[in-house]
C-alpha cells in the first residue's frame, strides 16, 4: 500500500512511524504505547500493513487487541511502580490542591509532604486552597489486623500503639495546614481526619482529582514490645507497599480516566457514610 492509498487518518503519521521502527528500546516503545500519542491512529482502520515493525512488537507484547466490527487497538501498558514524593511537589504547584489518603496511619504521606508546605511557609509556592483529607481505620474498634500470631485475635495494646503512631503523624499535617491558613499563606487551607469502622488491606493517594497512587500492604510477622513483653503480631507493613500510579486523561474510557474517578468515588462513599470526625 503506497503513501497516497493509505486512510487519511494514518498516512501524516507513516514517515514518522517509520523512523521510529528502528527504535523498540523502552523509550521507543512507551512512544507507541501511548494512548494519547497512538488515537489519531487507532481510528478502526490500524492494520498490520500501516505500521509492520511496531504492529508486531506490541502483537508480541500483548498489547494489540482486535475487536470485530470495530477495529484493532492498543491496550494501555500496566502500570509501573513509581515514587510518591515527586507527584507531590508537582500537585503543589496547583493553585488548588486537594490530597484524599486513606490508608492505616498517614505516616508516609506525613514525610511526603512536609516540603511543599515548608515552599508554601517559604513564599515559594502560593496555592489559593488547599484541603487534606485523612481516611484512617477506627482505633477504638477491635481489629481483625493486625493480629496476635498465637490466636489471630486483636490486641488492645497494639491498637494503643498505633493510635499514638497515627495521631502523631495526622496531627503534624493538621495542623501545618491549619497554621498555613492562620499565617495566611493559604486563603483557605482545611485539613480533616475522619475514622471509620474497617482495616485497610491497601493505601490510596488521590492528588488533586487526577492522580491515583495505591498500593497493598504486605502482612508480615512482626515481633513488638507491647507493655513489657515481645510479642508476635501479623503485621500490616505501609512502608513496604508498592505504589501503582494511574491518571487522568482526555479519555473518559481510559484505564487512568476509570480508576481515578472509581478511586475518588470509593473514597467520597466512605467519607460521607460510615466514616466520623477524629480530633487526637
Amino acid at each position: 500500500m503506497s503513501t497516497e492509498q493509505r486512510p487519511p487518518g494514518v498516512r501524516r503519521h507513516v514517515d514518522a512511524a517509520r523512523l521510529r521502527q528502528l527504535d523498540l528500546s523502552e523509550k521507543g516503545r512507551s512512544l507507541l504505547l501511548r494512548p494519547k500519542r497512538l488515537g489519531p491512529l487507532l481510528t478502526g482502520r490500524l492494520t498490520p500493513e500501516c505500521f509492520p515493525l511496531p504492529c508486531a512488537a506490541l502483537r508480541e507484547e500483548g498489547l494489540v487487541v482486535s475487536r470485530p466490527g470495530s477495529g484493532t487497538y492498543v491496550r494501555e501498558r500496566t502500570e509501573r511502580p513509581v515514587g510518591l514524593r515527586p507527584h507531590i511537589e508537582q500537585a503543589f504547584e496547583s493553585a488548588n490542591v486537594t490530597v484524599d489518603f486513606a490508608g492505616f496511619s498517614g505516616e508516609t504521606l506525613h514525610g511526603a509532604i512536609a516540603e511543599p508546605l515548608d515552599r508554601i511557609r517559604e513564599g515559594r509556592l502560593r496555592p489559593e486552597s488547599l484541603s487534606i483529607r485523612l481516611l484512617l481505620p477506627d482505633p477504638s474498634q477491635p481489629w481483625s489486623l493486625p493480629a496476635r500470631v498465637d490466636d489471630l485475635q486483636d490486641s488492645p495494646a497494639f491498637r494503643k500503639r498505633a493510635t499514638k503512631i497515627m495521631e502523631r503523624h495526622s496531627s503534624a499535617i493538621v495542623g501545618s495546614v491549619e497554621e498555613l491558613g492562620r499565617l495566611g499563606l493559604v486563603p483557605t487551607a482545611t485539613a480533616q481526619i475522619r475514622t471509620y469502622p474497617a482495616v485497610p488491606l491497601f493505601k490510596l493517594y488521590i492528588l488533586n482529582g487526577e492522580q491515583a497512587f495505591s498500593g497493598y500492604y504486605p502482612v508480615v510477622e512482626h515481633t513488638i514490645p507491647l507493655e513489657g513483653e515481645n510479642v508476635a503480631m501479623w503485621d500490616l507493613m505501609g512502608k513496604d507497599a508498592t505504589l501503582f500510579h494511574h491518571a487522568s486523561d482526555a479519555d473518559p474510557d481510559s484505564t487512568g480516566s476509570q480508576f481515578v474517578a472509581q478511586s475518588l468515588l470509593w473514597f467520597d462513599s466512605i467519607w460521607n457514610s460510615v466514616a466520623q470526625d477524629y480530633r487526637p
